[in-house]
């Protein structure tokens, strides 16, 4: 369930006493309220997202609650309570079964999986339930939000990405969590683009056209809105047009559920280089010739009108210095993640720059990698030292090699590397 407050921007009260704050961030006085998702073709409601509210405590804030949990460390009770609260209330509701139910999680909380929660075994045999990722803190545990998305899917859950639009951080990851729906902030529906919402609509409709996601609108309250909705590829809606959120009644029109992936999420090794070099061709080049080629996809993202993240793999910690700290700080500053891997590398690199320090036997000590991957850009430097028998001049390091632009390849690297961040 959680803290959606989805066509609804007004209806909590900003009831924000710590106290009351407290009380609700502990679970108590939780009831869940349902908004009636519709196919906005013909209307029909198909199914029902669950809305954290708390009526008896003076309905504070839903944001301030979780806020509250997460800073008093309560937020995987908090999670867990609202989803098992939603999942309750619809069964004892009458909810039909093989209804669309959405449920709102954070990105990093506790799953307990399917097969130990009781609750998520009789909603996957009641329902369609869709896990909604909500759009706070996406890469704040990029390695937790992974295993979390891989659990869901094989534990037979869509997933859905909440308020596209709203933070840089969801558009940079659109390929990388493949959402089976996109919900389009409610700010890019209820007025006519800027230029900063229409680039986030070209990068929305660009994954939309690969992958064969789903758009839903949030926010729709009026006809134009929905007509706008329409014009911008959403078939799924919500909003006070179609209906507020209530408590009580459950009825669904017709049973929906998504269709399956054009491109669904490809396996991830351990190591990245195996998994391009089994896919196109590799080349040897000595590392003087690598150089420049690195620093040109580098200024890829730099020059990008799209946020990307920038993953980078530097062997040792003694090659992040001089220059190369430089590039990567000045990164940071217009990228959502920049993060550094390589052995003896401390977390923080100053400047917003993430450090990962590498186990001695990882294969990424051996490996020499760039990734830049953004809404509408993907472009991988992937290098593998060769063996060498003497020394010699360290410009001469020969490396086998690929470069591509190959989006699902630059993915699968991207998502090897952000499943090692902590």
């Amino acid at each position: 369930m959680g803290d959606g407050m989805t066509g609804c921007p007004t209806a909590p009260t900003e009831n924000s006493d710590a106290a009351v704050l407290d009380v609700a961030a502990s679970g108590a006085g939780l009831e869940p309220a349902f908004q009636p998702v519709v196919a906005l073709d013909d209307r029909t409601v198909v199914g029902f997202e669950a809305l954290a509210r708390w009526p008896g405590l003076g309905n504070p804030n839903p944001q301030a609650v979780f806020a509250r949990a997460r800073a008093t460390g309560r937020l995987d009770h908090l999670d867990r309570a609202s989803i098992d609260s939603a999942i309750d209330t619809a069964l004892a509701l009458g909810l039909a079964r093989g209804t669309l139910l959405m449920v709102n999680c954070e990105p990093t909380s506790a799953y307990l999986g399917r097969p130990r929660d009781s609750a998520l075994a009789r909603a996957h045999d009641e329902f369609q339930l869709m896990f909604e990722l909500t759009e706070r803190h996406l890469l704040a545990h990029p390695r937790a939000l992974l295993d979390k998305v891989v659990a869901l899917r094989a534990d037979g859950f869509a997933v859905a990405l909440d308020d596209v639009g709203a933070h840089p951080d969801s558009l940079a990851l659109l390929d990388v969590i493949c959402p089976d729906i996109v919900k389009l902030d409610m700010q890019l529906v209820q007025s006519d683009p800027g230029e900063d919402q229409t680039r986030t609509l070209s990068a929305v409709l660009a994954h939309h056209e690969r992958t064969g996601s789903i758009l839903l609108a949030e926010g729709i309250e009026s006809e134009e809105h929905c007509e706008q909705a329409l014009a911008l590829g959403a078939t799924l809606g919500q909003g006070y047009l179609f209906g507020r959120a209530e408590a009580t009644t459950l009825q669904a029109s017709a049973v929906w559920s998504p269709p399956p992936m054009k491109h669904p999420i490809q396996p991830v090794s351990a190591s990245p280089f195996d998994t391009v070099a089994a896919a196109t061709a590799v080349r040897t080049a000595r590392k003087a010739t690598l150089i420049p080629f690195s620093r040109h996809i580098e200024a890829q993202a730099e020059n990008a009108s799209d946020p990307s993240i920038v993953l980078t793999t530097m062997q040792r910690a003694a090659n992040f210095s001089g220059s190369t700290r430089d590039r990567y700080a000045t990164l940071a500053a217009t990228c959502p993640l920049v993060a550094v891997f390589g052995r003896g590398l401390p977390v923080e690199l100053g400047a917003g720059v993430r450090g990962v320090d590498l186990a001695a036997d990882d294969p990424l000590c051996t490996q020499w990698i760039v990734v830049v991957l953004g809404p509408h850009h993907a472009a991988a430097l992937v290098a593998r030292e060769r063996p060498t028998e003497a020394t010699g001049p360290e410009g001469d390091r020969r490396f086998d090699l690929v470069i591509t632009h190959d989006r699902v390849l630059v993915t699968i690297v991207a998502r090897s590397l952000l499943g090692r961040i902590p």
